[in-house]
Protein backbone atom coordinates (compact mmCIF):
# COMPACT_ATOMS: atom_id res chain seq x y z
CA UNK A 1 0.00 0.00 0.00
CA UNK A 2 1.69 3.45 -1.01
CA UNK A 3 0.17 4.91 1.53
CA UNK A 4 1.92 2.93 4.42
CA UNK A 5 5.51 3.20 5.50
CA UNK A 6 7.34 -0.14 5.35
CA UNK A 7 9.92 0.80 7.98
CA UNK A 8 13.60 -0.37 9.04
CA UNK A 9 14.59 2.46 11.77
CA UNK A 10 18.19 2.25 10.78
CA UNK A 11 17.30 2.31 7.39
CA UNK A 12 14.86 4.56 6.60
CA UNK A 13 13.19 5.81 9.83
CA UNK A 14 12.15 9.07 8.15
CA UNK A 15 9.72 7.14 6.46
CA UNK A 16 7.58 6.56 9.82
CA UNK A 17 7.33 10.26 9.92
CA UNK A 18 4.24 10.74 7.35
CA UNK A 19 1.40 8.01 7.88
CA UNK A 20 -1.64 9.07 5.54
CA UNK A 21 -3.49 6.01 7.19
CA UNK A 22 -2.49 6.21 10.68
CA UNK A 23 -0.08 2.62 10.07
CA UNK A 24 3.25 1.90 10.08
CA UNK A 25 4.54 -1.64 8.43
CA UNK A 26 7.09 -3.93 9.63
CA UNK A 27 9.27 -5.79 6.86
CA UNK A 28 9.19 -9.46 6.72
CA UNK A 29 11.93 -11.27 8.89
CA UNK A 30 13.57 -12.52 5.86
CA UNK A 31 14.03 -8.92 4.62
CA UNK A 32 14.85 -7.77 7.73
CA UNK A 33 17.54 -10.23 7.81
CA UNK A 34 18.95 -9.01 4.28
CA UNK A 35 18.54 -5.36 4.31
CA UNK A 36 20.34 -4.69 7.42
CA UNK A 37 23.96 -5.17 5.67
CA UNK A 38 22.26 -4.27 2.22
CA UNK A 39 20.79 -1.10 3.07
CA UNK A 40 24.19 0.29 4.77
CA UNK A 41 26.03 -1.33 1.53
CA UNK A 42 23.72 0.72 -0.58
CA UNK A 43 23.94 3.78 1.14
CA UNK A 44 27.98 3.61 0.25
CA UNK A 45 28.33 2.44 -2.73
CA UNK A 46 24.69 2.23 -4.60
CA UNK A 47 22.79 -0.59 -5.28
CA UNK A 48 22.29 -1.92 -8.53
CA UNK A 49 21.07 -5.41 -8.76
CA UNK A 50 20.86 -8.12 -6.26
CA UNK A 51 20.24 -12.14 -6.38
CA UNK A 52 20.02 -13.84 -3.20
CA UNK A 53 19.46 -17.45 -1.60
CA UNK A 54 17.00 -17.32 1.64
CA UNK A 55 17.56 -20.06 3.66
CA UNK A 56 14.80 -19.85 5.92
CA UNK A 57 14.36 -21.44 9.77
CA UNK A 58 11.33 -23.73 10.32
CA UNK A 59 10.52 -20.99 13.14
CA UNK A 60 9.29 -19.15 10.13
CA UNK A 61 6.56 -21.37 9.16
CA UNK A 62 3.16 -22.20 10.51
CA UNK A 63 2.89 -19.48 12.61
CA UNK A 64 6.14 -20.54 14.16
CA UNK A 65 5.42 -23.17 16.67
CA UNK A 66 3.72 -25.13 13.96
CA UNK A 67 6.77 -25.58 12.19
CA UNK A 68 9.37 -25.78 14.96
CA UNK A 69 7.43 -28.60 16.50
CA UNK A 70 7.07 -30.40 13.17
CA UNK A 71 10.80 -29.80 12.92
CA UNK A 72 11.56 -31.74 16.05
CA UNK A 73 9.24 -34.34 15.39
CA UNK A 74 10.40 -35.37 12.32
CA UNK A 75 14.41 -35.40 13.96
CA UNK A 76 12.87 -37.87 16.58
CA UNK A 77 11.81 -40.16 13.74
CA UNK A 78 14.81 -39.94 11.61
CA UNK A 79 17.47 -39.82 14.38
CA UNK A 80 18.24 -43.51 15.18
CA UNK A 81 17.92 -44.44 11.29
CA UNK A 82 21.79 -44.62 10.44
CA UNK A 83 21.14 -45.06 6.83
CA UNK A 84 18.30 -42.77 6.25
CA UNK A 85 19.30 -39.89 3.46
CA UNK A 86 20.86 -42.20 1.25
CA UNK A 87 18.07 -43.51 -0.27
CA UNK A 88 15.10 -42.45 -2.76
CA UNK A 89 12.68 -41.50 -0.43
CA UNK A 90 13.81 -43.46 2.69
CA UNK A 91 13.27 -39.53 4.60
CA UNK A 92 9.66 -39.36 3.18
CA UNK A 93 8.99 -42.78 4.44
CA UNK A 94 10.27 -42.42 7.91
CA UNK A 95 8.20 -39.36 8.59
CA UNK A 96 5.15 -40.35 6.94
CA UNK A 97 2.22 -37.24 7.27
CA UNK A 98 3.91 -35.63 9.57
CA UNK A 99 4.88 -32.66 7.37
CA UNK A 100 2.65 -30.07 9.12
CA UNK A 101 3.29 -26.65 7.17
CA UNK A 102 6.33 -27.77 5.11
CA UNK A 103 5.59 -29.73 1.51
CA UNK A 104 7.84 -32.43 2.46
CA UNK A 105 10.14 -33.46 5.09
CA UNK A 106 12.41 -30.87 6.32
CA UNK A 107 14.25 -32.91 8.39
CA UNK A 108 17.42 -33.85 6.82
CA UNK A 109 16.10 -31.94 3.66
CA UNK A 110 15.97 -28.83 2.21
CA UNK A 111 13.01 -27.55 0.46
CA UNK A 112 13.30 -25.60 -2.16
CA UNK A 113 9.58 -23.60 -1.35
CA UNK A 114 8.24 -21.11 0.49
CA UNK A 115 5.08 -19.58 0.73
CA UNK A 116 2.25 -19.79 -1.74
CA UNK A 117 2.39 -19.89 -5.06
CA UNK A 118 3.02 -16.50 -6.98
CA UNK A 119 3.30 -14.96 -10.78
CA UNK A 120 5.14 -16.95 -12.90
CA UNK A 121 6.66 -19.56 -10.78
CA UNK A 122 7.84 -17.55 -7.97
CA UNK A 123 6.90 -18.19 -4.50
CA UNK A 124 5.12 -14.86 -2.22
CA UNK A 125 8.03 -15.15 0.20
CA UNK A 126 10.56 -14.33 -2.92
CA UNK A 127 8.14 -11.80 -4.28
CA UNK A 128 7.95 -10.32 -0.71
CA UNK A 129 11.66 -10.53 -0.80
CA UNK A 130 12.01 -8.34 -4.04
CA UNK A 131 8.73 -6.15 -3.24
CA UNK A 132 9.74 -5.12 0.27
CA UNK A 133 13.05 -4.47 0.00
CA UNK A 134 12.58 -1.82 -3.19
CA UNK A 135 10.05 -0.22 -0.78
CA UNK A 136 12.68 0.11 1.94
CA UNK A 137 15.35 1.86 0.22
CA UNK A 138 13.43 4.06 -2.16
CA UNK A 139 13.90 2.01 -5.36
CA UNK A 140 10.72 0.95 -6.91
CA UNK A 141 12.87 -0.46 -10.31
CA UNK A 142 15.36 -2.11 -8.21
CA UNK A 143 16.64 -5.74 -10.19
CA UNK A 144 16.31 -8.37 -7.27
CA UNK A 145 15.86 -12.58 -7.99
CA UNK A 146 15.28 -14.52 -5.00
CA UNK A 147 15.50 -17.51 -4.13
CA UNK A 148 13.79 -18.99 -0.99
CA UNK A 149 14.61 -22.45 0.59
CA UNK A 150 13.29 -23.91 3.87
CA UNK A 151 16.17 -25.71 5.85
CA UNK A 152 16.15 -27.79 9.03
CA UNK A 153 16.89 -24.39 11.79
CA UNK A 154 14.92 -24.03 14.40
CA UNK A 155 15.72 -20.24 14.45
CA UNK A 156 17.65 -17.77 12.48
CA UNK A 157 17.01 -16.85 9.26
CA UNK A 158 20.40 -16.36 6.91
CA UNK A 159 20.82 -15.29 3.55
CA UNK A 160 23.71 -15.72 1.19
CA UNK A 161 23.81 -12.40 -1.06
CA UNK A 162 25.21 -11.39 -4.56
CA UNK A 163 24.98 -7.63 -4.35
CA UNK A 164 25.87 -5.17 -7.13
CA UNK A 165 27.25 -1.64 -7.02
CA UNK A 166 27.05 1.58 -9.67
CA UNK A 167 31.17 1.37 -9.07
CA UNK A 168 34.14 -1.08 -8.24
CA UNK A 169 34.07 -1.77 -4.03
CA UNK A 170 36.57 -3.05 -2.05
CA UNK A 171 36.14 -5.31 0.32
CA UNK A 172 38.15 -3.45 3.54
CA UNK A 173 35.40 -0.55 2.67
CA UNK A 174 32.79 -2.82 2.64
CA UNK A 175 33.98 -4.12 6.27
CA UNK A 176 34.10 -0.57 7.70
CA UNK A 177 30.77 0.21 6.34
CA UNK A 178 29.55 -3.18 7.86
CA UNK A 179 31.46 -2.88 11.01
CA UNK A 180 29.98 0.71 11.51
CA UNK A 181 26.47 0.15 10.40
CA UNK A 182 23.68 0.30 13.64
CA UNK A 183 22.25 -3.00 13.89
CA UNK A 184 24.63 -5.57 12.20
CA UNK A 185 27.60 -7.29 13.64
CA UNK A 186 30.60 -8.03 11.15
CA UNK A 187 32.26 -11.41 12.09
CA UNK A 188 34.37 -11.93 8.81
CA UNK A 189 37.45 -14.36 9.09
CA UNK A 190 36.60 -17.48 7.71
CA UNK A 191 39.94 -19.01 7.37
CA UNK A 192 39.92 -19.01 11.34
CA UNK A 193 36.53 -20.31 11.12
CA UNK A 194 34.92 -16.70 11.74
CA UNK A 195 31.55 -16.51 10.03
CA UNK A 196 27.90 -16.24 11.36
CA UNK A 197 25.84 -19.81 11.33
CA UNK A 198 22.01 -19.33 12.55
CA UNK A 199 22.76 -21.75 15.68
CA UNK A 200 24.98 -19.12 16.65
CA UNK A 201 23.35 -15.95 16.18
CA UNK A 202 19.97 -17.49 17.69
CA UNK A 203 18.57 -15.10 20.41
CA UNK A 204 20.65 -12.31 19.62
CA UNK A 205 19.22 -9.01 18.53
CA UNK A 206 21.66 -7.95 15.13
CA UNK A 207 21.91 -9.00 12.04
CA UNK A 208 25.30 -10.81 11.80
CA UNK A 209 27.98 -10.26 8.41
CA UNK A 210 30.22 -12.99 7.06
CA UNK A 211 32.15 -14.03 4.06
CA UNK A 212 32.41 -11.03 2.45
CA UNK A 213 33.85 -11.24 -0.21
CA UNK A 214 34.58 -9.43 -4.15
CA UNK A 215 32.96 -11.42 -6.68
CA UNK A 216 35.16 -13.30 -8.92
CA UNK A 217 34.04 -12.25 -12.37
CA UNK A 218 33.15 -8.63 -11.61
CA UNK A 219 34.73 -5.57 -9.34
CA UNK A 220 31.32 -4.33 -9.21
CA UNK A 221 29.95 -7.10 -7.02
CA UNK A 222 30.16 -8.41 -3.42
CA UNK A 223 29.27 -11.53 -1.87
CA UNK A 224 28.02 -12.12 1.02
CA UNK A 225 26.39 -14.22 4.07
CA UNK A 226 24.23 -13.14 6.39
CA UNK A 227 22.58 -14.39 9.27
CA UNK A 228 19.51 -13.06 11.85
CA UNK A 229 17.17 -14.35 14.35
CA UNK A 230 13.61 -14.37 12.99
CA UNK A 231 12.01 -13.88 16.51
CA UNK A 232 13.78 -10.69 17.36
CA UNK A 233 15.11 -8.21 15.17
CA UNK A 234 13.03 -10.39 12.17
CA UNK A 235 9.96 -9.62 14.44
CA UNK A 236 9.16 -8.60 18.14
CA UNK A 237 12.22 -5.61 17.71
CA UNK A 238 11.89 -3.65 14.63
CA UNK A 239 8.27 -3.48 15.77
CA UNK A 240 9.63 -2.11 18.77
CA UNK A 241 12.12 0.48 17.32
CA UNK A 242 9.02 1.72 15.12
CA UNK A 243 7.38 2.30 18.15
CA UNK A 244 9.95 4.32 19.26
CA UNK A 245 10.43 6.32 16.20
CA UNK A 246 6.84 7.28 16.29
CA UNK A 247 7.09 8.19 19.76
CA UNK A 248 9.74 10.23 18.87
CA UNK A 249 9.23 11.95 16.02
CA UNK A 250 4.96 12.98 17.32
CA UNK A 251 7.28 14.22 20.37
CA UNK A 252 8.99 16.55 17.95
CA UNK A 253 6.65 17.53 16.73
CA UNK A 254 4.76 18.64 19.64
CA UNK A 255 8.03 20.12 21.13
CA UNK A 256 8.63 22.62 17.83
CA UNK A 257 5.04 23.41 17.65
CA UNK A 258 5.14 24.52 21.37
CA UNK A 259 8.11 26.89 20.63
CA UNK A 260 6.82 28.26 17.44
CA UNK A 261 3.60 29.43 19.11
CA UNK A 262 5.77 31.14 22.14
Amino acid sequence: DPDVPLVVPEINAHAARVRPRGVVASPGCTTLALIMAVGALHAEFGLTELVVTAQQAAGGAGAGRAGVETLRAQLGLVAGGGELGTRPGDVRRAVGDGTGPFPGPLALNVLPWSGTAGADGASSEEERIRDETRKILGRPALRISATCLRVPVVAGHSVSVHARFERPVEVGRAHEVLATAPGVVLFDDPAAGGFPTPADVAGTDPAWVGRVRRSMDDERALDLFVCADNLRKGGALNALQIAETVVAATAESVFVGSVNDL
